[in-house]
């Protein structure tokens, strides 16, 4: 028996004797099915091919990312903080240094989790910090296709988790959430964002999709609702979902003027 996992996408799932039929989230509009078709990997084979890469992106801030490129690509974060280090989004491979490197840093008190296309190795991860709680929004836990006892969806619009704050943005999906580190940046905070909002190329925008692949956008309402959602909250930088697609200062100026310029755009 295996716990299959999605080489497009890179998600696991339960465990089966043989590769599942489908994947939901790639067959979903917002990401893809290969034109080759399906294809499946395991940890096991991940492993011996791959690693994940660690970068010490500020003070208390590290990202992992798979090396070489793997899935979707995405970087998660290591967040060291007051009550204990949160890991923000996951990857597919859990490899042996990244569980001796997350234990000598003294573990994590939680996992959270921006949206279904970064649920990845989440139960894996869990494990590999002695069962940790996973915390990601209940309107997209349908998306899971592990289940396990460390996950916890959660209701409504922001979620405490020490002192940081889960905020539900919606819009990629019903779900989608970014995470408030108030003690980041000197005290001026920074905002994780996955791809609930995207940082632009040019790292002085953040912009805004239904599909990022299929490029299929939002409308007017759901960018202003992702906007006013994370307003009243103070962040300096913004950490987006793949390597190099940081905003450095200014976040909360950011946010707005992009869903201005955003919504400008589609408005004509």
């Amino acid at each position: 028996m295996t716990h299959f996992i999605c080489s497009t996408c890179g998600t696991q799932f339960s465990e089966s004797d043989g590769p599942p039929p489908a994947c939901p989230i790639c067959e979903d509009d917002r990401q893809f099915v290969p034109q080759s078709g399906q294809d499946w990997t395991d940890m096991a084979i991940l492993d011996q091919t791959y690693a994940v890469a660690w970068n010490e992106e500020a003070e208390g801030v590290h990202s992992l990312q798979i090396s070489p490129y793997f899935g979707i690509g995405q970087r998660a974060f290591l967040i060291e903080g007051p009550d204990g280090n949160i890991l923000w989004d996951c990857l597919s491979l859990v490899d042996q240094a990244s569980r001796a490197r997350i234990a000598a840093m003294g573990g994590l008190s939680a996992i959270a989790i921006s949206h279904p296309h970064f649920y990845s190795s989440m139960i894996e991860w869990s494990a590999a910090a002695g069962g940790v709680p996973i915390h990601l929004h209940a309107d997209d836990a349908g998306w899971a296709q592990r289940p396990g006892a460390a996950l916890r969806p959660w209701t409504g619009e922001t979620l405490q988790i020490g002192a940081a704050t889960m905020i539900r943005c919606g819009g990629h999906f019903e779900g989608s959430s970014v995470l408030h580190c108030p003690w980041l940046e000197d005290g001026h905070g920074a905002l994780f964002v996955g791809d609930t909002m995207q940082v632009t190329m040019d790292r002085r925008y953040v912009s805004f999709m239904r599909s990022y692949p299929n490029l299929i956008p939002l409308n007017a309402s759901a960018v202003n609702r992702i906007s006013e959602a994370v307003q009243p909250y103070r962040f300096e930088a913004i950490y987006g979902a793949f390597q190099g697609r940081t905003v450095e200062r200014n976040g909360n100026h950011v946010v707005g003027s992009s869903a201005q310029r955003y919504i400008q755009a589609i408005t004509g």
